[in-house]
């Protein structure tokens, strides 16, 4: 009996954990990306997690890992996305940086639409904890 209530109370103990996690992992936000090609005018994530509907946006950057003009961007859900693809609105060359960034839907004129300039608020950058929800890809 004493073994049956040791493994029953360490059963427990993991459901718990895992729960604890399931409910933590979704209380982040992320973008996951890798260096790609571009020539199909397509970048892409493999998987977003959005706290809210929102914007999967691609920014030019450098080295100085500062978030540049927008070169497109596509629509989110709320929660995990997976295989988001933004068409490029200008032209990316091979060894450009890409900045892949959560933004928001909030402060715009209209839901739905993308109204976001760099530096404006309306449909900007998240920033759970004071930190942009980013991933930095180089071109191919």
């Amino acid at each position: 009996m004493k073994t049956f209530s040791t493994a029953a109370a360490a059963a427990a103990l993991m459901l718990t954990g895992t729960a604890a996690l399931a409910d933590d992992h979704g209380m982040h936000a992320g973008v996951k990306a890798m260096d790609q090609s571009v020539a199909n005018g397509v970048v892409s994530a493999q998987q977003v997690m959005a706290p809210a509907n929102g914007w999967l946006v691609v920014h030019r950057t450098d080295a100085a890992m500062k978030p540049g003009p927008v070169v497109g961007h596509a629509p989110l859900r709320k929660g995990e996305t997976m295989d988001v693809a933004a068409i490029l609105t200008e032209e990316v060359k091979p060894g450009d940086m890409l900045m892949l960034m959560v933004h928001g839907e909030g402060g715009g004129m209209q839901t739905g639409v993308f109204e976001y300039t760099l530096g404006a608020k309306e449909d900007g950058p998240i920033k759970p904890g004071g930190k942009l929800v980013m991933d930095v890809i180089t071109a191919k």
